[in-house]
């Protein structure tokens, strides 16, 4: 560990593929909803093989990623999901991957948002190797990654921001237009969870 080091919470980093997984969470949440037990809805995706994964083990892996990112939202957000439009589910699961992956939500946080608010039009790769730069002096989980570990890192980060319809595929920041119901979720949270969007709502908590 580092010298120094005041954070001593480790970065989950097992967000390497899949980006939002609109199309996973679309199979899970009506198995959740008539389960209500995450444990439970796990098993009956896996055992029905409703992610039609080629391998056990793949199978495995993806039904582990969606309902550990869908477990971060309240029961009224998954109520919600289930029938929300697409903008609506891409919202939903963007919040969903900044709330499970800390990394990614900072990225959002102190990035994303903070360069739509000052008026910078774009994100770039560049600026996410910066932001890892800095957050590698205090995290050694960041300072040894593999490049190419990095580069999936971030090549799924971009891929996650363009499914939310937050970025252009240029690297433009796109300003979120939030149905009221999500953007109502999103801000009942302590911080608000509108941090995570280029939005000029203030977001209660935030950094910004």
């Amino acid at each position: 560990m580092r010298v120094g080091m005041v954070d001593s919470q480790v970065y989950a980093l097992s967000f390497t593929s899949g980006a939002l997984l609109l199309a996973e969470a679309s199979v899970v949440v009506p198995v959740y909803l008539r389960e209500r037990d995450w444990t439970r809805t796990r098993a009956a995706v896996e055992d029905a093989n409703l992610l039609r994964a080629r391998t056990v083990a793949s199978g495995h892996r993806r039904a582990r990623e969606i309902t550990q990112r869908l477990s971060q939202l309240t029961e009224e957000e998954l109520d919600l999901l289930a029938e929300a439009t697409l903008d609506e589910r891409a919202h939903l699961m963007w919040a969903a991957a900044c709330r499970r992956y800390l990394l990614i939500g900072e990225f959002a946080e102190e990035v994303l948002r903070e360069r739509f608010l000052t008026l910078s039009e774009t994100v770039t790769h560049d600026d996410f190797d910066a932001f890892l730069l800095a957050k590698a002096i205090w995290h050694d989980e960041i300072a040894e990654l593999k490049e190419s570990t990095t580069r999936k890192l971030r090549a799924n980060v971009f891929r996650m921001l363009v499914e939310a319809g937050l970025l252009g595929d240029d690297g433009r920041i796109i300003p979120s237009l939030l149905s009221e119901r999500v953007a109502k979720l999103m801000d009942a949270r302590t911080p608000s969870d509108l941090r995570f969007f280029p939005v000029r709502q203030a977001a209660r908590g935030s950094k910004a």
